[in-house]
């Protein structure tokens, strides 16, 4: 199982913790920002396959922001794909 500590960018949240086995996430936890948001965000990509939780997230902005907390988790994967 890999674990995950990625500083975000540009987003109110300040770090994503994730757990990841065969690419798949079995384990979210945004540190900071919007705790229902982020909460949900969470809650949503257990299970889900690493690839289509970048597929869904990646783009996603938080109004005026180039980025959001869903992109920044999005991002934090794709670190995780380009170091396997």
């Amino acid at each position: 199982m890999a674990q995950i500590s990625y500083k975000t960018k540009g987003v109110c949240s300040r770090q994503i913790d994730l757990e990841i086995e065969n690419d798949v996430i079995v384990g979210a936890k945004f540190i900071g920002g919007c705790s229902g948001n982020t909460q949900g965000v969470a809650a949503l990509v257990i299970g889900m396959n690493v690839d289509e939780a970048i597929k869904r997230l990646r783009g996603i902005k938080c109004g005026p922001k180039a980025t959001s907390c869903p992109d920044q988790l999005a991002i934090a994967l794709e670190e995780f794909n380009a170091q396997k």
